[in-house]
């Protein structure tokens, strides 16, 4: 493998993992990044970081095979050399591979990455190079999906990042079991997380929303999913620039684009 004797960039995450606890973000790639994937000569995807079993990196690869095209590659890369060795049984050349790396991406060059849960444990201030590292590897046209979520996936939020920066904020619910928006906050991207406070735009949008979920309780008897809708749009209504149409804010989303969140 082209560059896998260079050094991985990064440090060993918790590895914490669960079955399906990234189905949420993976349906958003296949619906979002479906196109791209599509259109690339070498689909190659990376999954970065996917922890102390394989099991997220298996399950996404199935979605995009599934849901994409069959041919799809997955290299899942971990810097713990013992993870790499614990995931080879579930390898299944040469759609799904496991290797060494870090956020120089190992010398591949990916059309997608996701990075999950790999960059909370970081400061802030680290996270710009770490950013600029992965999408230097991407093949052109490439992208990078980064963020985080609750350990069963109920809450999430990642960004969608390319070569020029981060290009939108997704935010994710399980809306059966969501109390309030406001608990979106503790799942923002590490770029974003300590910035839920007066000032930041990122605050006045969970602010907005929680507002809109709140005005919105004369739709609960109808379910969940109805109250969110009302509640996004709602949020919408007031200038608020999301992106998408009801179909994927029916699935407890919504993405809005970068400048309207990004730190002050």
């Amino acid at each position: 493998m082209a560059g896998a004797t260079r050094r991985p960039y990064g440090v060993v995450t918790r590895g914490t993992t669960n079955p399906n606890r990234l189905r949420r973000v993976d349906n958003w790639i296949v619906a979002t990044c479906g196109d791209l994937l599509r259109g690339a000569p070498d689909p190659l995807v990376v999954d970065l970081g996917y922890g102390a079993t394989p099991v997220t990196a298996v399950e996404l690869r199935a979605r995009l095979a599934t849901g994409v095209r069959a041919d799809v590659r997955l290299v899942g890369l971990e810097i713990d050399p013992a993870r790499v060795a614990a995931a080879a049984p579930a390898a299944d050349p040469p759609g799904l591979t496991f290797a060494r790396g870090g956020f120089e991406l190992a010398g591949l060059r990916p059309v997608l990455v996701r990075a999950f849960n790999v960059l909370r444990q970081y400061d802030e201030s680290e996270v710009p190079a770490a950013w600029r590292t992965m999408t230097a590897a991407l093949a052109p046209g490439g992208v990078l999906v980064e963020g985080t979520c609750d350990e069963l996936g109920r809450l999430g939020g990642w960004l969608l990042i390319d070569a020029d920066g981060p290009r939108t904020l997704t935010l994710a619910a399980r809306l059966a079991t969501l109390e309030s928006p406001a608990e979106l906050a503790e799942r923002l991207p590490k770029a974003l997380i300590h910035r839920n406070v007066p000032g930041e735009r990122v605050h006045d949008l969970i602010r907005a929303l929680d507002d809109a979920w709140l005005a919105a309780a004369g739709y609960a008897p109808f379910g969940p999913r109805q109250r969110w809708l009302r509640a996004v749009q709602s949020v919408k209504d007031a200038g608020w620039p999301i992106l998408d149409r009801p179909t994927r804010w029916r699935h407890g989303e919504l993405t809005i684009p970068w400048p309207a969140v990004q730190p002050r």
